[in-house]
């Protein structure tokens, strides 16, 4: 009896593999988004391949002794969950690549810190205006805004008319206050 379980759970993994591999190359070919993550890195397929394995042997646990269909219906599953929580990680990982945090703002490395005024509004340039990496005209050039661009206004520089605009939450470059305006309401008579 111990040889036949024994066999029957070496059965199961190999089969949970085989799922495996079935589901992770039939989600990849039908463009399923297991390898298709906008961030660069490759958690997502990790998380796919683990997901995959835990997925089949828990299908093939839970399908008994007939368990084909439930080891790759759960390989799938777990190759499907695994995918997106590998991605999240990979999203999370590039968004924190090459960013510091100075004076509770994050920043990208090329930005230089200042002292800030929270603003955290939506504004947009009026004109074409030269993002800059510190809040001065002679700094480098680091981005562009085109006429008409909605952006972050995360901050307003103390003492001067520079604007630290934002991307998803990071510091990305500062433009002078008179090419852009707040796009709320109350500043529709500007």
């Amino acid at each position: 009896m111990r040889t036949l379980k024994t066999t029957t759970t070496g059965g199961g993994v190999a089969a949970a593999i085989l799922a495996g591999a079935l589901a992770l190359g039939g989600a990849s070919s039908a463009s399923a988004g297991v390898t298709g993550c906008s961030a660069p890195g490759g958690k997502q397929e990790a998380g796919a391949v683990i997901g995959a394995l835990v997925g089949g042997v828990i299908g093939n646990k839970v399908g008994g002794r007939h368990a084909t269909g439930e080891t790759i219906a759960g390989a799938a599953v777990g190759a499907a969950a695994g995918s997106a929580i590998g991605c999240e990680a990979q999203k999370s990982r590039a968004q924190n690549a090459g960013t510091y945090v100075q004076n509770g703002y994050r920043l990208q490395r090329n930005i230089s810190p200042a002292a800030y005024s929270r603003i955290g509004e939506v504004f947009v340039a009026e004109s074409g205006v030269n993002l800059r990496a510190a809040p001065t005209t002679n700094s480098t050039r680091v981005g562009r805004l085109q006429r008409g661009e909605r952006f972050q206004a995360l901050a307003e520089v103390r003492g001067s008319d520079w604007i630290l605009v934002g991307h998803d939450g990071v510091g990305v470059g500062y433009v002078r206050s008179d090419f852009v305006r707040p796009t709320g309401h109350r500043y529709a008579g500007r």
